[in-house]
C-alpha cells in the first residue's frame, strides 16, 4: 500500500467514526424525543386495546417513508448530507416506534421481569446502585456475566436519576435504536450507500422481531453482518486492511463485554475466515508459481528458489498475523469486565461450577432453515440462500455472510454433539443472528436480482418502479406483523407488577400496567422500608434469603441463592447453598440454626423473606435436571417457625410473607 493509499484509507476511518458519531447522536436525540413523546401521554394497555399497535404502524409508515427518500436522494446524487441524516432518523425511529410505542402504557420492556428478565432487571438494579463490577446477586463475588450493556444502562440510570428497572426499558430502546444508527454507518462504508439503508434496514427489522427481547444481545446482533464483511475484508486481502483489522478486533471486545455466546459465534466465524483466507493465499501463491513456471521462466524459478525465495506456505502468514491482532485487541477489552472474575479464580477460589450450558429446547436439537418457510420471512431468507449460493465465487460479501451462515450451522452441530457430553453450547439462541446474515443477503439478492432482470428485459422503465414497489410493500408487511411477533413478550410487560411510590386502596404499593389487581409484588415497598428499619443498614449491606427473587430485581439487596443455577455465579457454589438451606431447615432448635449461621463458609443471611404456610415458613427453591426440558425443577424448603423463636430473630408479618431480621 502506497503512502497515499494509507492517507486515503485513514481518512476513510477517521470520517467513517465521525459519522457514527453523529448518527449515534441523532439516535439518541430521535429515541429520547419518541420515548418522553409516547409516555407523556396515558394510553390503553397493549393487551387490552389495539390504538397503541394501530399507532405503531403508522410510526413505522413514516420511519420506512424516510428512509425510502434517503435511498432515492442517494439514487440521485442529491443532498448526501441530507439523505444521510433521512437514514439515521429514520432508522432510529423505526426501532422507537416500534418497541415503544407497543410498550408505551408501561414501565417495563419486553419480558417484564419474568423469566430471563428477572436476572437481567436484578443486574441492572445492581450496576445502578453501585458503578463497582459485582455479582448481580452474591455479595464479594465478581461478575461472571459480561457486565458491559448492565454497566452503561446503570450509569445511564445513576445520571437520570431512576431505579435499575425502571431505566431498562427508555435505555434497552434507546441503546438499540443508537446501535441500529451506527450499523448503519458501517455498512455505509462498506458497500453502495443506497444498498447499506436497505441491508441495516433489513437487519434491524429482523433484530427487533426475534433478537430484541434479549436487549444485550440485539444491539450486537445489528452489527455481527456489517463486522462480519468487514472481517473478511481485514483477512482475505493482500496488504492493508488494518483499519479494518482494528474495526473487528473492537466488535469482538465489546462483544466479549456484552454477551459471551455472540463473542463466541463472532470469534468462531472470524478465526474461520481466517484459516480460510490463509488457504487461498498459499493456493493463489502456488498458482501463481505455477504459472510462471508454464510461462517459461522455470530457469528464473530455480534461480530464485536456489538463492532462498520463499515458499508457497508463507503466504498464508500475512492473514494469520491479522487474525492475531484482531485476537489482541479483542482480549485487552474484554479484560475490562472479565478481569475481576479471572483474578478472583487465580486467587484460588473455589472451581467453577455452572450450568449456564444446561439447557436444549426443541430448537436446539436440530438445524434451523428458516429459508424453507412458507411466509414472508422464508420467501426473503430464501432469497438470501440463493444469492449467497450464486455470488460465492465472486462477491466478497457473499463469501463473508455465507461463511458466517455456515459457521452458525456448524455451531449448531457441535452443540448437538456436545449433549453427549453433558452439556451444550446453547446454539438455538443463535436463530436471530442467522436470520439477520440472511435477512442482509436477501437484500443484496433482491438488488442484484431485479439488476439482472431489468437487463434482461432491455431496461423497461416501470420495471424499476415495480420493484421499488415490491421491496416497499414486503417491508412495511413485515414490520407491522413485528408486534404480533413479540405480542407474549409485551403482554407480559402489561401483566406484570411494578412496585410505586404512591400507596393504592388496600395499602399496598403496586401496580400492573393493564391495571388489574397486582401480584405480591405490591407488598415489597412496605418488606424494604421494615428491612431498612431492622437492620439500619443500606441495602447493599444486606444479604437476603428468598425465593421471591423479584425482590432483588427491584431493590439492590445481595441474594443468598440466585434464581437457577444457570444464571448463579460459577463460583457461588450453587449445589452446596442449596444443601446448606436444607440442613438449616432440618436443625433442632433456634440456638442450632444462629450457630448454623455463624459458622456459614458464606455470609450467612441477614434477612429471611419467606411465604407462610401454617407451622412452617417456606422457601420455593430451584434445581437443575438438564437434560429434561424443562431443565429446572421446583422444589419447597420448609422451616418450621420453632427454628426463629431465639431473640437474635425478629419476624414480621407483611401481607402474603414473613420477615425475619438477624440480630448479630
Amino acid at each position: 500500500m502506497t503512502t497515499n493509499d494509507e492517507a486515503r484509507a485513514g481518512r476513510r476511518i477517521w470520517t467513517g467514526v465521525g459519522e457514527g458519531v453523529a448518527a449515534a447522536v441523532v439516535a439518541l436525540v430521535v429515541a429520547a424525543v419518541g420515548l418522553f413523546a409516547f409516555s407523556a401521554v396515558q394510553w390503553p394497555a397493549f393487551n387490552s386495546s389495539h390504538v397503541t399497535r394501530a399507532l405503531t404502524t403508522v410510526g413505522q409508515v413514516v420511519s420506512i417513508a424516510l428512509l425510502v427518500v434517503s435511498v432515492l436522494l442517494i439514487r440521485l446524487r442529491k443532498w448526501p448530507v441530507v439523505a444521510k441524516l433521512l437514514s439515521w432518523v429514520g432508522i432510529s425511529s423505526f426501532v422507537t416506534v416500534t418497541l415503544g410505542m407497543p410498550l408505551a402504557a408501561t414501565k417495563l420492556y419486553l419480558f417484564g421481569v419474568s423469566v430471563d428478565q428477572e436476572f437481567r432487571t436484578e443486574y441492572l438494579t445492581r450496576l445502578t446502585d453501585s458503578a463497582a463490577l459485582r455479582d448481580m446477586t452474591y455479595v464479594d463475588l465478581p461478575p461472571f456475566y459480561p457486565a458491559g450493556w448492565f454497566w452503561i444502562g446503570g450509569r445511564v440510570g445513576n445520571v437520570l436519576g431512576m431505579d435499575g428497572w425502571e431505566v431498562f426499558k427508555p435505555y434497552a430502546i434507546g441503546l438499540l435504536a443508537i446501535a441500529a444508527a451506527v450499523a448503519l454507518v458501517l455498512w455505509m462504508q462498506l458497500v453502495r450507500a443506497d444498498m447499506a439503508v436497505g441491508a441495516a434496514a433489513a437487519v434491524t427489522a429482523m433484530t427487533l422481531a426475534y433478537a430484541s427481547p434479549e436487549a444485550y444481545g440485539a444491539v450486537l446482533v445489528v452489527f455481527i453482518p456489517p463486522v462480519l464483511v468487514l472481517a473478511w475484508g481485514a483477512l482475505h486481502r493482500r496488504s492493508g486492511g488494518w483499519g479494518a483489522v482494528l474495526g473487528t478486533g473492537v466488535f469482538l471486545g465489546v462483544a466479549a463485554c456484552f454477551y459471551t455466546l455472540y463473542l463466541a459465534i463472532a470469534a468462531f466465524t472470524v478465526v474461520i475466515m481466517g484459516v480460510v483466507a490463509a488457504g487461498f493465499a498459499v493456493y493463489s501463491q502456488r498458482a501463481a508459481g505455477q504459472r510462471a513456471h508454464r510461462a517459461g521462466t522455470a530457469a528464473t524459478d530455480a534461480g530464485a528458489a536456489s538463492s532462498g525465495a520463499s515458499p508457497a506456505w508463507r503466504a498464508a502468514i500475512a492473514p494469520l498475523t491479522r487474525l492475531a491482532a484482531i485476537g489482541g485487541i479483542a482480549v485487552v477489552l474484554a479484560l475490562v469486565v472479565w478481569a475481576p472474575y479471572l483474578l478472583k479464580m487465580l486467587s484460588g477460589a473455589k472451581m467453577p461450577s455452572g450450568n449456564a450450558f444446561h439447557y436444549l429446547p426443541e430448537s436446539g436439537a436440530q438445524l434451523a432453515f428458516p429459508m424453507l418457510e412458507f411466509s414472508l420471512r422464508g420467501a426473503f431468507c430464501l432469497l438470501g440462500v440463493l444469492w449467497l449460493v450464486i455470488r460465492a465465487g465472486s462477491s466478497r460479501r457473499a463469501q463473508a455472510l455465507g461463511i458466517g451462515v455456515v459457521s452458525i450451522y456448524l455451531w449448531t452441530l457441535l452443540s448437538m454433539a456436545a449433549t453427549a457430553a453433558g452439556t451444550t453450547l446453547l446454539s438455538f439462541r443463535l436463530e436471530p443472528v442467522l436470520l439477520a446474515l440472511l435477512a442482509a443477503a436477501g437484500v443484496f439478492g433482491f438488488v442484484e436480482g431485479a439488476t439482472a432482470v431489468y437487463q434482461a428485459l432491455n431496461e423497461p422503465a416501470p420495471l424499476r418502479t415495480a420493484a421499488a414497489a415490491i421491496a416497499v410493500l414486503g417491508a412495511l408487511a413485515f414490520a407491522q406483523m413485528i408486534p404480533t411477533v413479540l405480542t407474549h413478550e409485551i403482554d407480559t410487560a402489561y401483566t406484570d407488577t411494578v412496585p410505586t411510590d404512591v400507596p393504592n386502596a388496600d395499602g399496598t404499593y403496586g401496580e400492573r400496567a393493564d391495571k388489574r389487581k397486582p401480584s405480591a409484588v405490591a407488598y415489597y415497598h412496605a418488606v424494604d422500608e421494615a428491612i431498612l428499619a431492622r437492620t439500619g443498614r443500606p441495602r447493599d449491606e444486606s444479604v437476603v434469603l428468598t425465593a421471591d427473587t423479584t425482590f432483588l430485581a427491584f431493590y439492590p439487596y445481595w441474594g443468598f441463592q440466585a434464581l437457577t443455577s444457570h444464571y448463579a455465579n460459577p463460583l457461588s457454589d450453587f449445589k452446596a447453598r442449596a444443601a446448606t438451606i436444607a440442613d438449616w431447615s432440618k436443625l433442632p432448635d433456634s440456638p442450632a440454626l444462629v450457630e448454623a449461621l455463624s459458622k456459614s463458609p458464606w455470609r450467612a443471611p441477614d434477612v429471611f423473606l419467606f411465604r407462610n404456610d401454617g407451622d412452617n415458613y417456606t422457601l420455593r427453591l430451584a434445581e437443575d435436571v438438564y437434560p429434561n426440558d424443562p431443565n429446572v425443577k421446583r422444589y419447597t424448603v420448609s422451616f418450621p417457625k420453632s427454628l426463629f423463636t431465639d431473640p437474635a430473630f425478629t419476624a414480621t408479618e407483611i401481607g402474603p410473607f414473613t420477615l425475619i431480621t438477624v440480630r448479630r
